[in-house]
């Protein structure tokens, strides 16, 4: 639908620009009437608010990304002004006032101008996905649809806070176990290029020329000498092929072979299923709790999983309820769900509250993230430990075998 950007005035003159979403030029300006403003202006612009660049304004707001935690903020307070009685437009103005986080400020601003507009508020949040997310616009407009949108922000509030701390735990628990594998990795490059080079010049020196290595230290000093030989070759290929790694990873193609993968490693398996489970319970029940129709809060929750194994499972699950199928039953004869979430599928669809049953899996499956992130943490931390220990015993024996066969040779 093609966007019109438009100045007009209002019952004591005062000027008003703002953007609409409009069939034509004539439904902006019987829009524009309706609520009172008199168009002095009506010009068709981009539907995809591009700048005379040809980027984005999401793309120019780019810069300063709203945190998490300020969005939380925002919500929060934005439900208790609608609360309290305060008009929406007063309330925006008001937080974009007072936020400290200047991507949001910027972001606001334009809200403020779309909704004074006349556009609602979802469809004015809709405009920054990068800012609020598939499943915060869709619950805002069934909010404001049902006139509950007080209500349906304390709910976001609560689920983007939910989400965070499962996001922060995760990142938490996996920061020590990539720190040792960090030390570990350049402790190996720092004793393989400066360690065993020297050591070998050593043994040579003592054992002379025609001294005969053990099979390890042999080794050992091979791939020293092709570190230290070819270095600059091997450098830049492990850094070039991280690289690659890390953008592939975030093609299409590349997200599905990944999170294939993850989900047949043992103890990650675990972690990556209870995540995806929790989230899905929590986000379907936040759209269901907020009006929004059974295919497309499925929709919606398929895409805000970040699993594309599930969003692919969910995605099939919301063709297969079109036809006329149960979710619970479709939840039940797929592999990615445990039984339980089935069951209390079943007992929502039994009763009519499929939000409040999902919204205690949803907590059940948080509560095992907890557990399982505990417990992956407390065996990777020796297991990187052995790791690290058996390289410097590989190397410590590597030096002590030639070094106690020269000795045996000299008091013979």
């Amino acid at each position: 639908m093609p966007n019109y950007s438009y100045i007009a005035t209002n019952s004591v003159n005062k000027t008003i620009a703002g953007k609409l979403d409009a069939a034509d030029k004539s439904t902006v300006i019987a829009t524009l009437t309706k609520q009172g403003l008199r168009p002095i202006s009506v010009k068709e612009g981009s539907a995809a608010a591009k700048t005379a660049n040809g980027f984005s304004l999401a793309s120019l707001l780019g810069g300063n990304k709203v945190k998490s935690d300020d969005l939380v903020m925002f919500t929060r307070q934005l439900s208790a002004m609608v609360s309290a009685g305060v008009p929406l437009l007063r309330a925006l103005g008001s937080l974009q006032q007072h936020t400290e986080s200047d991507g949001l400020k910027k972001i606001l601003s334009f809200i403020i101008k779309d909704v004074e507009g006349g556009s609602p508020l979802a469809d004015a949040l809709g405009k920054y996905p990068n800012t609020f997310s598939d499943v915060y616009v869709n619950m805002v407009r069934a909010g404001e649809a049902a006139g509950i949108l007080d209500e349906i922000l304390k709910r976001l509030a609560l689920q983007q806070e939910k989400n965070a701390t499962i996001r922060k735990k995760v990142k938490s628990a996996m920061t020590y176990p990539m720190v040792l594998i960090v030390i570990t990795i350049i402790a190996f490059f720092g004793l393989m290029l400066f360690v065993i080079p020297q050591i070998g010049k050593i043994l040579l020196d003592l054992g002379g020329a025609d001294a005969e290595l053990p099979a390890l230290t042999k080794g050992m000093l091979a791939i020293s000498g092709i570190l230290t030989g070819y270095w600059y070759i091997i450098l830049p290929l492990m850094v070039g092929g991280i690289v690659f790694l890390l953008r592939f990873i975030k093609t299409t193609r590349g997200k599905i072979i990944f999170h294939h993968i993850v989900l047949k490693v043992p103890g990650i398996k675990s972690i990556i299923m209870k995540v995806a489970v929790a989230r899905f319970a929590r986000t379907f029940a936040a759209l269901m709790g907020a009006g929004v129709a059974v295919l497309e809060s499925l929709r919606v929750t398929a895409h805000a999983v970040g699993n594309v194994v599930y969003e692919k499972a969910l995605l099939d699950a919301a063709e297969a309820v079109k036809n006329g199928d149960t979710l619970s039953s479709i939840i039940e004869k797929n592999d990615l769900f445990p039984a339980i979430v089935a069951q209390m599928l079943s007992v929502g669809e039994e009763t009519g509250q499929t939000d409040v049953v999902l919204l205690k899996v949803a907590d059940f499956y948080e509560e095992e993230v907890d557990v399982a992130i505990d417990g992956l943490s407390a065996i990777i931390e020796p297991v990187m430990i052995v790791v690290m220990g058996s390289m410097v015993g590989l190397i410590a024996a590597s030096v002590m075998g030639p070094i106690a066969g020269l000795a045996q040779n000299i008091k013979s």
